[in-house]
C-alpha cells in the first residue's frame, strides 16, 4: 500500500511516494513523520522537520524555503482589484461617466471581500456560469481545469429600473450606500435572480426568518449583474476598527515576519470565553507536539452583516483585546484580524466559504466546532442543521483538500475543577454547558458566570454593553411615555 503526500513549496508541489509500512522516510535531507492517528481522518497531518534547522528556514539546494503557513491561494495568486494610484484619476472619471448601480451595505462588504482576494480567483461579482457552478456544485472550475471551492454565490442584485437605466452599456459605475463612487464593474452580464432557488440551495430551507435572506435577498431586485471589478480605493469603514481589517496579503506578510511554520485559523462571531481559549491553546500544543516550531493563531472574528441579537463587532473586538491583555491568549503567537464577509448562517454550506477564505489568507489549519455557521431553526425549536455535519462536510469538500481540518474537542464548565475543561463523558454530571443564550442572560442581568468561565476584563465588557442597552431602552420608553 502506498500513500502520495504533497508538500507545498511556494507555487509548486514536491511529490513524495511513501510506503505506509514504515513510520519514517528520509527524502532529500527532510524527515517526514506520519501520525498513526491523524487529527481528522480525511486529511492526515504531516510534521516536516529539517535535519539541520527549523522548517521556516529550511530549503533544498537551489529551492526556496518550505513555508507551510503560506500555502498557495486558490488559483495560484492572490487577487488584488484596487486600482493603482497612477490610474485612479482616469478610472474615477470613467466611473463617473457610466450608468450607476447603487450598493447596499451588504453589497459593499462583498466588494471588500472580492477586491482584497478573499474569494480568489474570483475577480468580480459572479456571471451566470459562475453562479450556477457555485449554486449547484459549491465550486468553480478554473481556466486550467482545476477546481476551487466556492460554496456561496457572491452576486450583485439590481431591480428593473436599474436594468433599464444600464441599457446596452458594457460597464457600470458602483456607488456606495452614502453615494460615494466605489469602482467599476466591466464586461457585465445581467441574468435572472431566481430567489427561491438560491435560498433553497444555499440554506436547504425556505423557512421565513432566515437573517441574511431577510436582509439581503428578499428586498433585492429580480436581476443579477456580474462582471469584472475594479475598486478605486481600499474599502474603509472609519469605525475605529480599520486597523484590524488586514487583507490576505497583509496577513501573509505578517505570518512571514513572525516566521510562522503553521497558521491555524479560528473563526467566531461571539465573545471569546475560556472554553474557546482552551481549544486554541490546546491546538497550538498539538501542533508543537507534531514538530512545528512556531504555530501562529489567527483569531479571526467575522466583521460583516450579523443578525440583530449577535454581539456587535465593536464590542466583540474590545472583548477580544481584553482576552489578550489578561493573558488568556498569548499576544506573541496570536494575530487578531477582522474577516469582512457578511454572515449567512447557512451551516455546512457556509463553513466551506469560511475555510476557503482562510486558505487565501495563508492559513493551513482550520479549527471547526459544533454546528459551524449554524443557528436555531427560525420557526421550530431545533437546530437548523445537524451540529456534526459542518466538520464532516469540510473533510470531504471539493477544493479544500490542501487545508487541514481540526475538529473541536467539546469543552464545558467543570464544576469540580472550577474551570473550563474538555468534556469527560464518564463524569458528565460534573459539567455545565453554558450556551450563548445563557451567557447573554447572565450579562443582561448583571449576574456573574461561574469563576473561570471568562476572563474578568472580557466579562466586564459584555456587562457594560448590556447595561448600555438597558439604559437606552429605558430612555426610549420614557420618551414614548412623555409624548
Amino acid at each position: 500500500m502506498s500513500l502520495t503526500i504533497k508538500l507545498h513549496v511556494t507555487t509548486s508541489y514536491l511529490n513524495l511516494n511513501l510506503n505506509t509500512s514504515k513510520n519514517t522516510t528520509k527524502v532529500a535531507n527532510f524527515k517526514v513523520k506520519l501520525r498513526t492517528k491523524p487529527i481528522y481522518h480525511c486529511d492526515p497531518l504531516l510534521s516536516v522537520v529539517s535535519n539541520t534547522s527549523a522548517m521556516h528556514a529550511s530549503a533544498l539546494p537551489g529551492q526556496p524555503a518550505i513555508r507551510s503557513s503560506l500555502i498557495d491561494p486558490d488559483g495560484g495568486a492572490l487577487v488584488d482589484l484596487v486600482v493603482p494610484e497612477s490610474k485612479k484619476a482616469s478610472k474615477a472619471l470613467e466611473a463617473e461617466s457610466l450608468p450607476k448601480v447603487n450598493l447596499t451595505k451588504v453589497d459593499l462588504e462583498w466588494v471588500h471581500v472580492i477586491s482584497e482576494g478573499w474569494a480568489s480567483p474570483l475577480r468580480g461579482f459572479m456571471r451566470e456560469d459562475q453562479y450556477l457552478q457555485s449554486l449547484h456544485f459549491n465550486s468553480l472550475r478554473t481556466q486550467d481545469g482545476s477546481l476551487v471551492n466556492m460554496s456561496l454565490p457572491i452576486v450583485l442584485a439590481i431591480d428593473d429600473e436599474t436594468k433599464e437605466r444600464i441599457g446596452s452599456s458594457p460597464n457600470v459605475g458602483l456607488l456606495g450606500p452614502n453615494g460615494d463612487l466605489i469602482g467599476i464593474l466591466s464586461s457585465i452580464e445581467i441574468y435572472k435572480h431566481n430567489k427561491e432557488e438560491r435560498i433553497a440551495r444555499t440554506w436547504g430551507s425556505t423557512a421565513p426568518g432566515l437573517p441574511y435572506v431577510e436582509e439581503a435577498i428578499t428586498p433585492a431586485g429580480n436581476w443579477l449583474i456580474g462582471g469584472d471589478l475594479e475598486v478605486l480605493e481600499h474599502i474603509k469603514y472609519n469605525d475605529g476598527l480599520d486597523h484590524y481589517r488586514l487583507s490576505p496579503q497583509q496577513l501573509r506578510k505578517e505570518f512571514d515576519r513572525r516566521q510562522a511554520d503553521a497558521v491555524f485559523a479560528f473563526q467566531l462571531r461571539n465573545p471569546v470565553h475560556n472554553g474557546h481559549a482552551l481549544l486554541m491553546n490546546d491546538t497550538r500544543r498539538r501542533l508543537l507536539e507534531m514538530g512545528y516550531k512556531n504555530p501562529i493563531l489567527l483569531l479571526h472574528p467575522l466583521g460583516g452583516f450579523t443578525k440583530p441579537d449577535d454581539v456587535p463587532l465593536d464590542v466583540r473586538m474590545e472583548q477580544h483585546s481584553k482576552v489578550l491583555e489578561d493573558g488568556v491568549l498569548d499576544p506573541e503567537t496570536t494575530i487578531v484580524g477582522i474577516f469582512p464577509s457578511p454572515m449567512h448562517y447557512a451551516g455546512p454550506t457556509e463553513v466551506q466559504w469560511h475555510a476557503k477564505a482562510r486558505i487565501n489568507a495563508g492559513a493551513n489549519f482550520y479549527i471547526v466546532g459544533r454546528d459551524p455557521a449554524g443557528m436555531g431553526h427560525p420557526t421550530e425549536k431545533r437546530d437548523l442543521y445537524d451540529p456534526d455535519h459542518g466538520k464532516k462536510v469540510l473533510s470531504m469538500a471539493p477544493g479544500l483538500e490542501k487545508l487541514n481540518i481540526l475538529p473541536f474537542r467539546v469543552a464545558a464548565y467543570d464544576n469540580v475543577e472550577k474551570k473550563m475543561a474538555f468534556f469527560d463523558p464518564s463524569r458528565a454530571k460534573d459539567f455545565l454547558f453554558i450556551s450563548g443564550t445563557k451567557m447573554r442572560a447572565f450579562a443582561k442581568s448583571g449576574e456573574n458566570p461561574p469563576d473561570g468561565f471568562m476572563c474578568p476584563g472580557g466579562w466586564k465588557v459584555l456587562v457594560n454593553y448590556y447595561e448600555s442597552l438597558q439604559t437606552e431602552e429605558a430612555s426610549q420608553q420614557q420618551a414614548v411615555l412623555s409624548t
